[in-house]
């Protein structure tokens, strides 16, 4: 059984890795999505990542497509009410923005499509400096008194606002973030470490990264020569340009080679063994990409290997 971990300062504990929601009603269908939700939680995940502006970017598509998916899933599997699902507001077409109308309203929304009287983790999706940080804490705080929402974080904020934030939490006695969502994995480091990490490490905030595989580059498949059908192609390959990617590249080779492990495992092993990292998130659009991710719960590398890929992405 692999041990779960606590998220933050909350009561939450969660999976090593969180199961990113994005590819629901976008690249996987809603049969797809169930069966990679199926066999995600077989292999012990219990945490899954969305937002209501998951995929408003496809033609046709409005925004909330993935949490309709979810939230279906849920319903037709009854004995799986213990999943923690994290949701974001913020960037949904019809809901922009963080005042309090706006993230009320768009909480509602998000628990009609989730099926559930509660969300387990609701993140601001993005910041929006037009509105206080006070306003933003106050009206979360609202949710959680009302039973709505269990424990709330941050995505996409500087570290200044992350403290002011924090600090108004702490004066007044206010609901305060427990997870921070930034964008950090092997070949983008620059986003995440310095003032935000060091902000999250001093008021104990999980950080649970997105593009923890750099839209498919570190799975491996991204290779000179190699062309790959995907929807972010062009985002994973440009990292093949960058003699950061390819040092990565060749160290996540090196590594993977001695445990006969995959490369995606190689590297969210990295990433959740960083100070502050609870669960990377990692998407799958079939059941057959999701052993190499859940497979990060029991990969141990030693001090040397997690050296290695450390320069090699410095």
């Amino acid at each position: 059984m692999t041990s779960l971990r606590k998220l933050g300062s909350s009561d939450l504990q969660v999976f090593p890795l969180a199961l990113g929601g994005n590819v629901f009603g976008w690249t996987a269908d809603e049969a797809q999505s169930f069966a990679v939700l199926d066999a995600y939680t077989e292999a012990g995940g219990n945490f899954v990542d969305t937002a209501d502006a998951y995929s408003a970017w496809v033609p046709g598509n409005e925004g909330g497509e993935s949490e309709t998916v979810i939230g279906k899933w849920l319903a037709s599997r009854p004995g799986r009410s213990d999943v923690v699902v994290a949701t974001k507001v913020g960037a949904h077409p019809s809901y922009k923005g963080l005042s309090a109308a706006t993230v009320k309203a768009a909480a509602e929304e998000s628990l009609r499509r989730l099926g559930r009287d509660h969300i387990d983790l609701y993140y601001t999706h993005f910041d929006d400096e037009t509105v206080p940080v006070e306003e933003i804490i106050t009206t979360l705080d609202e949710l959680v008194r009302a039973g709505k929402v269990r424990e709330i974080g941050a995505s996409n904020i500087s570290p200044e606002r992350l403290r002011a934030s924090l600090d108004f939490s702490e004066r007044e006695g206010l609901a305060r973030y427990v997870a921070l969502q930034p964008h950090y994995n092997l070949v983008s480091r620059d986003t995440y470490e310095g003032a935000l990490q060091d902000t999250a490490a001093r008021a104990g905030l999980a950080a649970v990264p997105y593009y923890a595989l750099a839209s498919g580059f570190l799975t491996g498949k991204y290779r000179p020569g190699a062309p790959v059908e995907s929807a972010r192609a062009e985002s994973a390959g440009k990292h093949l340009e960058s003699e950061r990617g390819r040092n990565v590249l060749a160290a996540l080779d090196r590594v993977a080679q001695a445990h006969d492990a995959q490369i995606a495992t190689v590297a969210l092993a990295w990433l959740a063994s960083r100070p502050t990292v609870v669960a990377p998130i990692a998407s799958a659009r079939t059941v057959e990409q999701l052993p190499a991710l859940t497979a990060v719960a029991d990969l141990r590398l030693t001090e040397g290997e997690l050296a290695d890929l450390t320069e090699a992405s410095a």
